[in-house]
């Protein structure tokens, strides 16, 4: 392994770390849970099924989605190397499986700030502070392990592949695809249970707000990044 690809690696694992912290901060705000998983919590609440499982399943989802756009994409570009591209997509389940366990590591570390007696981030500012720690760190985290083209986590995967077919930028294509899945959260849990499950001020701002710090950090530093690895 040389040094390239050894700093390529370094980055990708301090990405994956970094986003497993900021979607399990988000959480622990109790602002509303992140907007990619809002789905896989929706289902979880109506159908009394842990949200672990529900969200495999909605990564099982991306990854199809992920194959069947790069089949799309290869037979309009030859040069795409299709089956490197598809083992790759496979290979999304079981890291998400490892990306879960990491996340569970974190849950457990950081409170549930809602349900603190006292101290600055028991408070409704504290909270905000923390749930722009999150945005932020999400955003980090996804854009640097993105940035590698290794194997993305199945929910930022499937924005990566939707933005080289549609070829808008990644931070666009997250904006949207957050607003996708909070929109069809807010219609899933009104239609099954007649009120919105799990979608709070956080969720809205958490989708309004990833999407532009990908954006941000691929425009100062993916130039650099790419001159590094």
């Amino acid at each position: 392994m040389n040094k390239k690809q050894l700093k390529r690696i370094s980055i990708y694992l301090a990405g994956m770390l970094t986003l497993a912290f900021g979607i399990s901060l988000n959480v622990k705000t109790g602002l509303g849970v992140s907007p990619i998983i809002s789905v896989a919590n929706c289902f979880s609440s109506f159908l009394s099924l842990p949200i672990g499982n529900t969200t495999f399943v909605l990564y099982s989802v991306f990854v199809i989605i992920q194959i069947i756009v790069h089949i799309h994409l290869s037979r309009k570009n030859s040069e795409i190397q299709l089956r490197s591209l598809i083992i790759k997509d496979i290979l999304q389940l079981p890291l998400s499986l490892v990306f879960t366990r990491i996340m569970n590591v974190f849950e457990i570390m950081i409170p549930q700030m809602n349900t603190l007696q006292d101290g600055f981030f028991s408070s409704m500012p504290g909270r905000l502070v923390a749930l722009a720690a999150a945005i932020i760190t999400t955003g980090v985290g996804a854009a640097a392990t993105l940035d590698m083209r290794l194997i993305p986590n199945p929910g930022d995967g499937i924005v990566q592949s939707l933005s080289d077919l549609s070829k808008k930028e990644t931070g666009f294509v997250k904006n949207v695809f957050d607003g996708i899945n909070v929109s069809l959260t807010v219609i899933i849990s009104l239609i099954a249970e007649g009120s919105i499950i799990g979608i709070g001020a956080g969720t809205i701002i958490a989708f309004l707000g990833v999407g532009r710090v990908i954006a941000v950090f691929n425009h100062f530093l993916l130039p650099y990044l790419k001159k590094l690895v």
